[in-house]
């Protein structure tokens, strides 16, 4: 799985071959043959442990924190965080989500994107019971705003051809996302 994210860094996930993945990994074609019946096999599985590695830690980052505000930058972080680590991760993402019919690997992305943004929307729910973020706060709108806030640092990287820029902008990117969502403070 980490052979195929790691290719889809260097090049378009599309053209990446079975050789290629092979080669990556010091094995034959034969031997990934043994494990998976074929590439769409192949792209199901690296979704299953993109998705696996990311919920992980978007759940340990959450987990630790005090407040709505503060988890939510925390899932923020974490989320940017991946990326840079795995850059190759939103180029597979776009090129399994281009696939004019779904395939298993596009239900799972989706499926994935639906438990993200569940998690969302259990933090901002609390976040505006509390007080802590806005009354009149549409929790699906401030979901696909947080999720939409992180596409773009990645879209952003990709047209720059600079991953490593997600890591500097993603706290004023928050930051922006902040004020958006948070209780405004009696003057």
């Amino acid at each position: 799985m980490r052979a195929m994210v790691e290719l889809c860094a260097e090049q378009d996930p599309a053209r990446i071959t079975t050789a290629a993945i092979a080669a990556r990994m010091g094995v034959t074609q034969g031997a990934l043959f043994r494990h998976f019946t074929g590439k769409d096999e192949m792209w199901q599985a690296v979704v299953a442990w993109i998705t696996e590695r990311l919920m992980r830690r978007l759940d340990a980052a959450v987990d630790r924190r005090a407040t709505p505000l503060m988890a939510l930058e925390a899932m923020f972080m974490a989320h940017t965080d991946f990326i840079v680590e795995h850059p190759g991760v939103p180029r597979l993402i776009f090129g399994q989500l281009q696939h004019a019919e779904p395939t298993d690997a596009t239900r799972l992305l989706r499926s994935m994107l639906a438990k993200y943004r569940e998690r969302l929307a259990a933090i901002l729910t609390e976040g505006r019971a509390s007080g802590e973020l806005r009354a009149d706060l549409n929790i699906e709108t401030a979901a696909t705003q947080f999720i939409g806030t992180v596409q773009g640092l990645v879209v952003q990287s990709l047209i720059d051809d600079d991953v490593a820029r997600i890591a500097e902008q993603a706290p004023e990117a928050f930051l922006l996302y902040r004020r958006a969502v948070q209780a405004r403070e009696e003057t």
